[in-house]
């Protein structure tokens, strides 16, 4: 699957979540982990899911990770694949994996982090078979 004819929505930038399209634009990505508990968290938030502390540090991710779940959705140019993706630091993110074939995918795929172009935003994390 390509992203290279499929458009990729601008995501919504807020204070929140400036840091983490920085670093999309800089090629890394960031998670979030708690200083309190010492839970790592994705969706990158100011508050810990966990235990709501407000005690939270950027670090950036390995870009590592394995298919948990996916579903191939489309045909042709309008064809696309959904995953969660577990990254090597525990946190399993919604995504899309791209620039392969979807008969190849399966559960515990290993993936790498790549970052495609929005319309008109910073670049997107999506995955591709490591």
């Amino acid at each position: 699957m390509t992203t290279a004819t499929r458009k990729i929505m601008a995501p919504r930038l807020h204070p929140e979540t400036e840091q983490y399209w920085k670093a999309a634009t800089e090629g890394r990505l960031l998670v979030k982990k708690c200083a309190a508990c010492g839970e790592f968290h994705y969706y990158p938030r100011a508050i810990c899911p966990y235990c709501l502390s407000d005690k939270t540090e950027w670090i950036q991710s390995s870009g590592r990770g394995q298919v948990y779940s996916y579903s191939a959705m489309g045909k042709e140019d309008a064809a696309y694949t959904l995953a969660y993706v577990t990254l090597d630091e525990g946190v399993t993110m919604l995504t899309n994996i791209v620039d392969c074939d979807a008969s190849s995918l399966h559960v515990g795929l290993g993936v790498k982090v790549v970052f495609k172009p929005s319309d008109g935003g910073p670049p997107v994390p999506m995955f591709t078979p490591a």
